[in-house]
């Protein structure tokens, strides 16, 4: 049987209505605005994805390994990420498109391949706004900002005030991002300052031994199992930063601008998180901070009042959650655009604004967002699904790397991966590893996001597979490869 996305035989686009249109008429109405990125704005995008993260989150996973078992699952989630943004920088330079994870799975896994990718992407990129709009109200309720008593405003503000930005443009949208991030690494700059001139050795390791766990030591508490428990929340410190490839198709020179975009953000991110954990442990110690909300905070106050360095701290952290918040929305709208286009998703949420921007990507998501986080005000159970889906489409783009690389390994590459397959190997075997662990952690929320997963597998396989569009620049690109390899076979 023909592929349905084949050039040679794919009918023309078609509307949701389905009547056919050219296909040049079809794509010019879901364009993204050229050029509107550089290295400065995507390298910001890469670490606003993250910042979050250094605030809180990650503390939690001391209550799951200690301080050791966190410090070793953060090391080995760093070398996750390190290895995954090499691969990725590889795989974004053969194909600059909005598509990222499922353009790449789609030419080395096919449309199934491409469509869990995607998915996997999709769940993450959806659920953690809803997440960090809760703790963004959470944050301004317990400043007690605007006199809010209930955080459910804070949510609507959030989504209309930072998706009507990313309406606005592109190129807006990634400024205010850039300046919001640069508050947020600054205080995390005066944080460790702050916590450093107070660090004690003997802060680090003093959450109690659970005598009955296997391996345990005053540095692995909760024994050897604990490191293994700890891995989601090593994550916590890199988590969205596998996002810069989405915005490719608004980035000038993509081929050469994203791997050095990705690189520069990975080591940024890798530094931060050195500092933060070290100092953060260091100050007030792991048993401390280990179920605090707001870790650096608490961290700066040792007898539990403020000052002013951790009153600074506090609202910059507010600026972290904002900057990862409206980040990872254009991240969301992106990957949601290319599904879309190309016939995954319902088509008439990939169509553009006389902006170009996705603007049925960027309000339709939001929306569920805003009635997500009001419904539930559970941000961690959203997260730890969003942490799922994120494990699998670690996976399986690692994965899409060592195929590409073993089955088109005359493909032009623009920018190699170092270590080559091994890189992404590694990568993989952690990503899988890591999916386990959120098992560890939160077994209901593993069990939700697979639902969401066969509910979205369900209407590919009995519905989209049949009607993808063959002039979608990630399908084209898969097409013609197809084309090739049954050509060299003829």
């Amino acid at each position: 049987m023909a592929d349905s996305t084949d050039p040679r035989t794919a009918p023309p686009a078609s509307t949701a209505a389905g009547a056919s249109v050219p296909q040049d008429a079809y794509l010019q109405k879901r364009t993204l605005r050229r050029g509107s990125a550089g290295p400065l704005l995507l390298t910001g995008l890469g670490v606003a994805y993250v910042v979050s993260g250094d605030f809180s989150g990650w503390n939690n996973g001391l209550a799951q390994g200690g301080f050791g078992g966190l410090a070793v699952a953060a090391v080995l989630m760093g070398l996750m990420y390190t290895c995954l943004v090499f691969a990725l920088a590889e795989l974004a330079s053969i194909l600059p498109t909005a598509g990222g994870g499922y353009g790449f799975a789609r030419r080395a896994l096919g449309t199934w391949g491409g469509f869990l990718t995607g998915t996997a992407i999709l769940i993450e990129y959806v659920l953690a706004p809803a997440a960090i709009s809760i703790f963004i109200g959470d944050y301004v309720e317990s400043l007690g900002l605007f006199g809010l008593t209930s955080s459910w405003p804070v949510y609507l503000a959030c989504f209309v005030v930072f998706i009507g930005i990313h309406l606005w443009g592109v190129g807006e949208a990634l400024r205010f991002s850039l300046a919001v991030t640069a508050v947020a690494v600054a205080a995390v700059v005066v944080f460790a300052i702050g916590a450093l001139s107070d660090f004690h050795v003997g802060a680090l390791d003093d959450i109690p031994v659970d005598s009955d766990a296997f391996g345990a030591s005053s540095w692995l508490p909760f024994g050897i199992l604990g490191i293994w428990a700890a891995f989601p929340f090593g994550m916590w410190f890199f988590l969205g930063v596998e996002g810069v490839p989405l915005a490719a198709e608004e980035t000038r020179d993509p081929a050469r601008t994203l791997p050095k975009a990705m690189a520069a953000a990975m080591g940024i991110l890798l530094l931060l998180a050195l500092v933060t954990f070290v100092a953060a442990t260091g100050a007030r110690g792991s048993a401390a901070i280990q179920s605090a909300g707001d870790p650096l905070v608490q961290a700066l106050q040792p007898h539990g009042e403020p000052t002013a360095v951790s009153r600074i701290v506090n609202y910059a952290g507010l600026a972290g959650l904002v900057a990862s918040f409206f980040s990872l929305i254009f991240a969301g709208s992106r990957q949601l655009f290319a599904l879309s286009r190309a016939g995954y998703l319902p088509r008439f949420l990939s169509l553009t604004s006389r902006r170009k921007a996705p603007y049925l990507a960027l309000l339709v998501p939001g929306a569920l967002g805003f009635a997500l986080a009001a419904a539930t005000g559970d941000g961690a159970r959203m997260l730890n699904i969003a942490v799922f889906g994120a494990t699998i489409s670690y996976a399986l783009m690692s994965l899409s790397h060592i195929v590409l690389r073993r089955r088109e390994p005359g493909l032009p590459r623009p920018y190699r991966t170092p270590g080559g397959t091994l890189t992404s190997s590694v990568a993989f075997v952690l990503a899988c590893a890591a999916l386990v662990a959120t098992f560890l952690v939160d077994k209901q929320a593993a069990f939700m996001a697979l639902g969401v997963y066969g509910v979205a597998l369900a209407y590919f396989a009995f519905y989209s597979r049949h009607r993808l569009v063959a002039a979608a620049p990630e399908e084209e690109f898969a097409a013609l490869a197809a084309a090739e390899a049954e050509l060299e076979r003829d």
